[in-house]
């Protein structure tokens, strides 16, 4: 019997493998000039993630033992390939809300704090039944005011309520999974009302979450309280600002051709995830920047979005191993012997405030505006850069006022 899960994920494809055929044809990658390369990781950071047994959770013990050696690893993981700004490459830490544990993100935002990356939310629920819109907007309120008296997430133009990005679990945002995962038709709605500044989920292909519309940065433009309103929208253009919030920002998604140890080509989906069996690569990466995910009027700015589960103990090395210190190294040399081409490494945040900035019509390089409109709560300490002999100390974690 074939296996009915592949002959599912085929069909999956139809939704949008048309809009991938068209833009292959009708989106030129840029030949001549500079190119930016703005480049940052999702990282759906789960510590009580098995996944030999997906339903139950690793011990507390376990789980801080997880999170004490990230924090200690990664830094050492990335520190020597710094990007064209002196960066080095961090990542966005979307914490589960509803596992959330005060140690845990007390531990995770030190690390934070000392210029490693930045937390925001990331929510599982209507897994066993379908949640409601109050209780859906009670999760995000509670966890996001959290998340703030931890120092964390950011206000726009540092006024204002807080604002925040968002991943959603099981890739079902807005009930797009066929009512699984989720239950809430008015998600981003809810989103919109509490703060979301931007969506991250996408690419969720091979689920049946996947919309046709990708490889885009837009404004959703169906009613918000309808399902799945990111079925359609407007894309973000040069000096356009956007007015309806959360933008979608998405990661690259791609039909491609792998050729392993046998002597056939093997069609697969790009879709931007980094782990241990799709670990970072230049070649992938050359398919990264062919999606070409751009503001429409400004296509030297390439933005890439990439996902990570970074606690599945499967993927450690394609997390801080041989793996990713081997793209990292190969990435940032490759860019500065070219010398025509730039790669900024970022975090969510960071993408959304670039994004923000070409829409204002602003000039200038990419580096420029990290912190353009949405501005952390807790202001981070000097970010690590490459001129620095070690990374900053971590400190205890400051609340916000």
């Amino acid at each position: 019997m074939p296996d009915l899960s592949i002959w599912r994920k085929l069909g999956n494809t139809l939704v949008w493998s048309p809009a991938y055929a068209w833009q292959r044809f009708t989106r030129p990658f840029p030949d001549t000039g500079p190119v930016h390369f703005i480049i940052g990781v999702a990282d759906h950071f789960e510590p009580a993630i098995l996944p030999q047994a997906p339903s139950t959770f690793a011990s507390q013990a376990e789980q801080e033992r997880r999170v004490d050696r990230w924090c200690e690893e990664y830094p050492k993981a990335v520190r020597d390939w710094p990007d064209s700004d002196g960066r080095f490459f961090p990542h966005t830490y979307f914490y589960p809300g509803e596992q959330y544990d005060s140690h845990l993100i007390n531990r995770l935002a030190e690390h934070c704090h000392s210029g490693w990356g930045e937390i925001e939310i990331h929510l599982h629920h209507g897994v066993e039944k379908p949640d409601t819109s109050e209780g859906t907007r009670r999760s995000l309120t509670d966890f996001r005011d959290i998340l703030v008296s931890h120092g964390c997430l950011s206000r726009l133009d540092g006024q204002g309520p807080p604002r925040f990005g968002f991943v959603h679990g099981n890739w079902a945002l807005a009930n797009s999974a066929g009512g699984r995962y989720c239950g809430v038709d008015d998600e981003l709605q809810i989103l919109s009302d509490t703060g979301c500044y931007a969506d991250f989920t996408l690419p969720a292909a091979p689920s049946p979450a996947q919309v046709s519309k990708i490889n885009a940065i837009y404004e959703p433009s169906l009613p918000l309280n309808r399902r799945a309103p990111h079925r359609h929208g407007r894309d973000t253009k040069l000096g356009r600002p956007p007015t309806v919030f959360p933008l979608i920002i998405q990661g690259p998604l791609a039909l491609w051709f792998a050729r392993p140890k046998l002597k056939r080509l093997i069609p697969y989906i790009e879709n931007g995830e980094l782990s241990g069996t799709n670990p970072p690569s230049l070649q992938r990466f050359q398919i990264w920047r062919r999606a070409a995910i751009t503001v429409q009027g400004k296509k030297d700015w390439i933005f890439i979005k990439l996902h990570c589960h970074g606690m599945d103990p499967r993927d450690e090395d394609a997390m801080t191993g041989a793996l990713m210190r081997r793209f990292l190294q190969e990435l940032t040399e490759t860019t500065r012997k070219g010398g025509k081409d730039f790669v900024h490494f970022v975090t969510m945040r960071e993408m959304a405030n670039m994004i923000l900035a070409v829409c204002d019509g602003r000039e200038g390089s990419p580096g420029e505006f990290r912190d353009y409109r949405l501005k952390l709560i807790r202001a981070l300490d000097d970010h690590p850069r490459a001129h620095d002999s070690e990374p900053s100390t971590p400190k205890a974690t400051a609340m916000a006022d």
